[in-house]
């Protein structure tokens, strides 16, 4: 794949868009116009989901080249942004104006709606994921039509179309809730025994603001945590020297690191989005070298999921490069990854390697289904629609809502029929 055809694959490059059409609107008025001809759409952000969730069969929008306006409202604290806007964009104007979002993804190259939609998130005791600082949404209906929801308003109705995968509408702008700016320091500790994991959960995970766990499987410990903490001010922070059983260390961690992307600094203070973020990418246009799969159970159940993905070390060990536990805020969107519950978010960063990815994941699944385990919708996973009716409580609610919104399924694509939200009746793929 090369800079000019970015767009028919997405990031990781395994996948195939299979577009007829392919549109970057510059204005609304052109995206209703399309909409409004076009017999299925779809809408593409950075590419950085791992599954066929924004492949259509007929027309495929990019909206990196709108205006991409920022509306700042202070008194509001919130912030008007255009859909198409990444938060690498986003982040520095919302600083200048001395604001900031509470939470931010593990990189910032991705897009606001395409984040929001699939409910990504970082890490955080008391974080929700990206999707809950939405409080108002503007969208391109089947007729071309804009409207627009809002927290205040629409209540119910709102809090199902937040987390939506694309299938109500083509979303145009976002207002986001903001907080004042502030600062963060980053730490790594190294080698936390998965002991202490056990036995200290709840203490590792509000050792900071975010918390994040990054392990292979393939030892007795955690290879490196990573400790978000506000500071006041930009002179570093004497942190303990100790998490448990892990030793705090003086800068980047050990072993081998990626060669496409650039850590995130430790042990030195910055603004929110310059240390929220685990990486940033050297060429986030460039193909990835990695597939992922996300994970999320109830909080009650973190010890016993993580215990059960240690004893598959053996069937992990070829296929992949590092695993990350984390923790998400309970939240009231529909089809979020934790809805009604605290969760715990067990990431994997497969090796590019789908003959043996496919063959894991149901058995990885299997492993986690106890727990009442979810997906993350924008990465690769092979729980069946039946299972994800049962986990998630307002399932046939967006069921519902999608057709009123979409009864002709304009929206829809085969990843959405194949979710149960659409039967595959005038199937159009």
């Amino acid at each position: 794949m090369n800079s000019g055809d970015w767009h028919t694959h997405n990031w990781s490059d395994h996948l195939a868009y299979s577009a007829a059409r392919f549109h970057q609107p510059t204005t609304v008025a052109e995206m209703q116009e399309i909409v409004r001809r076009a017999a299925q759409v779809r809408v593409i952000g950075s590419r950085h989901c791992f599954n066929a969730i924004a492949d259509a069969s007929g027309d495929l929008l990019w909206l990196g080249r709108l205006n991409q306006s920022v509306v700042i409202d202070q008194a509001r604290r919130t912030a008007r942004v255009d859909a198409g806007i990444t938060y690498e964009k986003l982040c520095p104007i919302l600083t200048e104006a001395g604001f900031a979002l509470p939470n931010l993804a593990s990189l910032k190259h991705i897009t606001v709606i395409g984040a929001c939609t699939t409910a990504t998130h970082g890490s955080g005791n008391a974080l929700g994921n990206l999707a809950t600082a939405v409080s108002e949404i503007e969208m391109i209906t089947p007729d071309g039509e804009l409207i627009e929801l809002t927290r205040e308003r629409n209540g119910d109705t709102f809090r199902g179309a937040v987390v939506a995968l694309g299938a109500l509408g083509v979303v145009t702008r976002l207002t986001l809730d903001l907080e004042p700016s502030f600062l963060v320091q980053q730490d790594n500790y190294e080698q936390l025994p998965l002991d202490d994991v056990y036995a200290h959960f709840d203490e590792i995970t509000a050792a900071g603001y975010s918390v994040s766990m990054f392990l292979t499987w393939q030892h007795d410990w955690a290879e490196t945590t990573w400790v978000k903490r506000r500071v006041p001010d930009l002179t570093p922070v004497k942190v303990p020297r100790n998490l448990f059983g892990a030793t705090l260390a003086s800068s980047q961690p050990s072993g081998v690191l990626p060669t496409d992307r650039t850590l995130t600094p430790f042990a030195r203070p910055g603004l929110w989005h310059q240390r929220l973020p685990h990486y940033a990418l050297h060429d986030p246009v460039g193909p990835g070298n990695e597939l992922q799969s996300e994970y999320f159970v109830p909080r009650r159940h973190a010890v016993a999921a993580i215990q059960a993905v240690a004893a598959l070390r053996e069937g992990l060990a070829p296929i992949l490069g590092l695993s990350e536990i984390r923790t998400i805020r309970a939240d009231d969107l529909w089809l979020s990854s934790a809805y009604g519950e605290d969760s715990v978010g067990l990431h994997f960063n497969w090796l590019k390697k789908w003959e043996g990815v496919g063959p894991f994941l149901p058995v990885l699944e299997q492993a986690l289904a106890p727990f009442g385990v979810r997906p993350h919708l924008g990465k690769l996973f092979a729980i069946p629609a039946t299972q994800l009716e049962k986990v998630h409580p307002r399932w046939k609610d967006f069921r519902a809502l999608r057709q009123r919104f979409d009864p002709q399924g304009k929206f829809a694509n085969r990843f959405v029929r194949q979710l149960g939200l659409m039967p595959f009746g005038g199937e159009m793929l």
